[in-house]
């Protein structure tokens, strides 16, 4: 397997996430110096040596973070770790493949987006090697005539450069977004819509969960199916939310979560490789009556649903806040109407 683009190989401690303590300002050693580097070979200087975790580092990290969607927050867990290895490989760097845990990074974002721009659908461009991403390549492969092994290695990298050359067509995962958008119904009788309470601590589960049986309410009322993520009494993690929301089918997702180190706003999936068409519209939607400014973000709750996502992220995740979500999704179903041209607007 290929090191990164600056040449250190993964170290003992980091190789699979579930290793990563969380690493903060203050901390020391060999770990630090390795995400120092591998964060000044990606363009964030962090102006620190001997692997002590200060300042700059922390600022070198937020930084990065920013530029990946994920939570500016400073702190190095195993989220960040992932993009920040990731984002050192090239498609060609190593072979790509299915394996548990999934292979993810920056080169696999560009199997999918390439595989996705020439047909061959792969889902969201969220640079994890997961099944979809398999059967795409599985696709591609059999279509070029090469071996079906589920591989990404010099000779699919070369057949899509070929191919990239004779042909440049937006992704599949954005032309559903787009046909997503297309058939809107005019009301949201039928819809089954994902409603998640964010449950990282005691006070987001109860704050989130106020919010969103309210908004569950309010649509029920309108002919929708909500469909809650946990119970009252649990709190799974996002990922496992995620799949849920994917093994159901549903037509969107909404979340409710407080703002933690983040800023208040409404967040939809956007990457540096991708974003969802549909859920920036859905986010631009509820956002106008939250009064609240939107972002992109690749939290597994954006980045793992099938569906259209935003997550609404607020200090006060009170009845007003999911009214006013609620609101958003019903001005999106059903726009208002266009009323008579004035002479300027002819």
């Amino acid at each position: 397997m290929a090191p990164p683009v600056f040449g250190t190989p993964l170290l003992p401690w980091a190789l699979y996430d579930y290793h990563v303590r969380l690493y903060r300002s203050g901390d020391q050693g060999a770990p630090v110096r390795d995400i120092q580097g591998r964060l000044s070979a990606l363009g964030f200087e962090t102006a620190e040596e001997g692997g002590t975790f200060g300042p700059e580092t922390a600022s070198a990290v937020v930084a990065f973070q920013r530029n990946q969607g994920l939570d500016p927050d400073g702190i190095v867990g195993p989220e960040t770790w992932r993009a920040l290895v990731g984002a050192g490989y090239r498609l060609g760097d190593r072979l790509l493949y299915r394996r548990v845990p999934m292979m993810r990074g920056d080169d696999v974002a560009d199997l999918q987006r390439r595989l996705n721009a020439l047909g061959f659908e792969t889902g969201k461009v969220d640079g994890v090697f997961g099944p979809e991403t398999l059967t795409g390549l599985l696709d591609f492969q059999a279509n070029r005539r090469l071996p079906e092994d589920g591989i990404a290695g010099h000779e699919v990298s070369t057949e899509l450069d070929l191919m990239a050359r004779a042909t440049a067509k937006p992704g599949r995962e954005g032309v559903r977004d787009q046909q997503w958008l297309a058939e809107l119904p005019s009301n949201l009788v039928g819809q089954r819509i994902y409603v998640d309470a964010f449950c990282r601590n005691d006070e987001e589960a109860q704050a989130a969960w106020d919010a969103a049986t309210v908004f569950a309410r309010i649509i029920q009322d309108l002919g929708a199916h909500p469909v809650m993520s946990r119970s009252i009494d649990t709190a799974p993690t996002a990922r496992v939310r995620a799949i849920r929301a994917n093994r159901l089918g549903v037509d969107l997702t909404i979340s409710f979560a407080l703002p933690g180190s983040e800023q208040e706003g409404v967040f939809y999936f956007e990457s540096v490789h991708s974003h969802s068409p549909a859920g920036k519209q859905l986010a631009l939607a509820v956002a106008a009556c939250v009064n609240v400014p939107i972002a992109g973000r690749t939290v597994p709750i954006l980045k793992d649903t099938r569906s259209p996502a935003v997550i609404v992220t607020l200090t006060d995740l009170g009845s007003k806040v999911a009214g006013a979500a609620a609101q958003g999704v019903i001005d999106l179903f059903a726009p208002e109407e266009p009323g008579p041209e004035t002479p300027d607007e002819v």
